[in-house]
């Protein structure tokens, strides 16, 4: 298969892997809020959420997390260069996180599944941005290809955290006023 094809690959199952991860911390959300629910309620939420949290976590996200890194690979097999160069020795340390990230909503995903609960919907909410930090260093770094463009691209992810942690609080505020 050539090196087009591999990539398209790639991007097309951490796209699908992203999209999981961003579902599935939504999903443990709408998990905790329903184990605060009247029993009668809860009867009914939990299985459904539980049965959506395991398809999406094992039919998508899963699949896609070992895909991204098979294509991965494979990509590198084209180019192993790459892997003497700044920028990727960095994007393969947010990578290295990103499933370090995957790992742990792993454990957060089966706590839940036992009706655990060990975050409230606050934490979770701050928790799901994490992933989304993780993007923006990622896409920057592979498509700037410069670590130097990349100091400047740290600074606009730490601003890009601080309002996305306004954000948090804002819409906590507006959820506690309704």
């Amino acid at each position: 298969m050539g090196f087009e094809y591999v990539k398209a690959l790639h991007i097309i199952f951490i796209v699908t892997w992203f999209a999981g991860l961003f579902y599935i911390v939504r999903l443990f959300i709408y998990q905790v809020e329903c184990m605060e629910r009247p029993p009668e309620e809860r009867a009914i939420l939990k299985p459904q959420l539980d049965l959506m949290a395991f398809r999406l976590w094992y039919i998508i996200t899963w699949p896609s997390a070992i895909l991204t890194l098979v294509f991965g690979i494979w990509v590198f097999s084209y180019r192993w260069g790459y892997l003497h160069l700044p920028f990727m020795q960095a994007k393969l340390v947010f990578v290295f996180l990103l499933y370090v990230y995957h790992l742990k909503c792993h454990f957060i995903f089966k706590d839940l599944q036992a009706g655990v609960v060990k975050w409230n919907s606050s934490q979770l909410r701050i928790w799901n941005e994490a992933s989304t930090l993780l993007l923006f260093a990622i896409v920057f770094l592979i498509v700037l290809k410069s670590l130097v463009d990349m100091a400047w691209g740290l600074l606009g992810l730490l601003v890009l955290a601080a309002l996305l942690m306004l954000g948090i609080k804002a819409y906590k505020k507006v959820r506690e006023r309704n």
